[in-house]
């Protein structure tokens, strides 16, 4: 009898982007904070850098995709019928 294959282990997943975007505020309120230390503030910084890039990343995904169901629908309506 085969057993089934063992099953990858799944990639960890991505945050979400309203879970990221959230964050990003959070870090911006702390970095507004007068009474953060440099170094807490530089690793805020680097953090609110990161997630930013991820965020812009997002979005010019779900913007590519947007342009692919776009051209899709405008394919279909221009089919003769």
């Amino acid at each position: 009898m085969n057993s089934p294959a063992p099953k990858k282990p799944e990639p960890p997943k991505k945050p979400d982007f309203e879970r990221s975007l959230a964050r990003l505020e959070e870090v911006v309120r702390c970095l507004e904070s007068p009474q953060l230390s440099l170094d807490d503030a530089m690793k805020l910084f680097e953090e609110g850098v990161a997630l930013s890039r991820a965020c812009q990343k997002q979005l010019e995904e779900a913007e590519g995709r947007v342009e692919i169901l776009l051209k899709k629908g405008l394919r279909a309506h221009s089919l003769p019928r």
